[in-house]
C-alpha cells in the first residue's frame, strides 16, 4: 500500500520539476529568439520558442495521469 503513495507523490514531484524545467527553457529560448530576431536576422519569429510548450506540456499530463492513476491503487 505504501508503494503506490510513495509513486503517486513521486510522480508529483516529477509534474512540478517539469514544471519548473518548461519555464525557464522557454523563457531562455524566447528571449534568445527575441534578440535574435531583431540583431541576428533570424527568420522565424520570437512566438517559435513557445512551441516547447508541447512537449513539455504533454510530460507533465502523463506524470499527473499516472500520479492520479496510483493515488486511486492506493485507495483500494
Amino acid at each position: 500500500m505504501n508503494r503506490y503513495r510513495n509513486l503517486s507523490i513521486l510522480f508529483i514531484v516529477f509534474a512540478v520539476i517539469l514544471l519548473a524545467v518548461m519555464c525557464v527553457v522557454v523563457t531562455y529560448n524566447y528571449t534568445i529568439m527575441l534578440y535574435g530576431v531583431q540583431y541576428g536576422e533570424f527568420s522565424a519569429p520570437a512566438s517559435t520558442a513557445f512551441l516547447l510548450l508541447i512537449p513539455f506540456g504533454l510530460g507533465i499530463i502523463i506524470c499527473l495521469v499516472l500520479a492520479h492513476f496510483f493515488s486511486k491503487k492506493k485507495a483500494k
